[in-house]
């Protein structure tokens, strides 16, 4: 969106004059994240969450090229590679330790991230493309994690991959051939370790340039606010920089402090004891489980215990968890009320607190082991995350009656907007 009350870049050293006349570079960044770019007002620490996701990908990025450069890719040595960067490389447990749970710290970011986006509509118009590209961040960050915690080559790791990838299995026709594929021989070995790896490298490359189009695109109609209002006057926005630089500083102090807390005083809390033990295809660990971020998921996997009709259970189970996150694509148009913000939709409102306990209740039946009554509550639990996004979200939308708006931005944060009112009128 263009503001005509923005600030121009206009640079006064004649070295950035003729850089901003050759490459503009220092133009893009000053329109994109300085004077130049004004940002809604009313922004509230829930939009800190963009920004910290930004800084996790670098953390990743970082901490995972150096990583590569001591880590063996062979099935015979990965387990060792692995101890000996915990053991003899310089600073190599700090490396590791804030690479795994930099993992974990990014998908607490990313997670809400997209659940405020939920509340504050932030996939309706004109922002439907930023919401697609950040959905396909997701579907490639949940990749990359896959694929990462198979590089350690413990038990966990070893098994876990055999069961994942075993699910591709359950495609009519061409699942074994699929899944033959996909680990390079019939279990997996040194072809899968050395493809999982390649595309565990390559693959947080190309979330960073989905992120530069996220962000490119988010540029275009500007950002959302939690009100919901467009913004109509230059009194309902302020540059990006210095406020909100100030106010992204400080959230990233406060995570930091959260992320540091965790590397050095609680490293393994969110690891699995079993991928400390070298894998062993002989042995299969008592209770197969993936990463936290992923147990929503694996519980709609497993809610499938019975076929139905002709289609297999488990061709159902996989079907449904993969229908679980492609579902988030089709929200703009499920979601049909001329109102972002939840704040104004009284009944949206109490069915979004239900859908968080719902996924809190399927991450916790993830977690627990295959059995009663965690399947049960599991099967209950699916059913009405797919009934929310499906049935409910759709028609709340179309027959709840929201609050009143404010008639502005400002009028939002400081009452009675009169310049807005008298713009609109004229």
């Amino acid at each position: 969106m263009s503001f005509p009350w923005a600030n121009v870049y206009k640079p006064s050293h004649p070295f950035m004059q003729w850089m901003d006349e050759k490459l503009p570079l220092p133009r893009l960044v000053y329109n994109s994240l300085g004077a130049g770019y004004p940002v809604p007002r009313n922004l509230n620490y829930f939009w800190n969450f963009g920004v910290l996701a930004g800084v996790c990908l670098m953390i990743q990025i970082l901490t995972g090229v150096i990583l590569a450069m001591h880590y063996s890719v062979n099935a015979d040595s990965a387990f060792a590679s692995t101890e000996h960067i915990m053991r003899d490389v310089n600073w190599g447990w700090m490396l590791r330790y804030a690479h795994a749970n930099g993992a974990s710290a990014f998908f607490v970011v990313v997670y809400i991230h997209i659940f405020r986006g939920f509340f504050y509509g932030s996939y309706k118009a004109p922002r439907e493309m930023i919401w697609l590209l950040g959905v396909t961040i997701f579907l490639l960050m949940m990749a990359t994690a896959f694929m990462g915690y198979v590089l350690p080559w413990g038990q966990m790791s070893f098994w876990g991959t055999q069961v994942i990838t075993g699910l591709f299995s359950a495609i009519p026709l061409v699942g074994d051939a699929l899944h033959q594929w996909l680990l390079g021989g019939f279990a997996p070995d040194n072809a899968a370790l050395n493809r999982f790896f390649s595309l565990h490298f390559l693959l947080p490359f190309v979330i960073l340039g989905v992120v530069i189009l996220h962000v490119w695109s988010l540029h275009i109609p500007g950002s959302s606010n939690p009100t919901g209002v467009d913004v109509k006057t230059e009194s309902d926005t302020v540059p990006f920089h210095p406020y909100y630089t100030a106010k992204d500083g400080f959230g990233l102090g406060v995570f930091l402090l959260f992320y540091c807390g965790l590397l050095f005083f609680a490293p393994n809390a969110l690891g699995h004891p079993d991928n400390y033990i070298p894998a062993n295809p002989l042995q299969t660990p008592a209770h197969i489980v993936p990463e936290w971020y992923f147990w929503p998921y694996y519980a709609i996997l497993r809610a499938f215990t019975q076929n139905i009709l002709f289609i297999p259970a488990k061709l159902m189970g996989v079907l449904a968890m993969f229908s679980s996150i492609l579902i988030w694509f089709f929200l703009p148009w499920l979601d049909r009320s001329p109102v972002r913000s939840g704040h104004f939709r009284p009944t949206f409102r109490k069915f979004y607190w239900v859908l968080l306990v719902d996924v809190a209740v399927l991450g916790w039946c993830g977690g627990a082991p295959a059995e009663e009554p965690y399947v049960m509550i599991s099967q209950v639990a699916a059913i009405y995350y797919f009934l929310h996004f499906l049935v409910i979200l759709p028609v709340v939308s179309s027959i709840e009656r929201p609050d009143p708006l404010p008639f502005s931005i400002t009028e939002a944060v400081l009452g009675k907007d009169d310049a807005a009112a008298l713009g609109a009128a004229a």
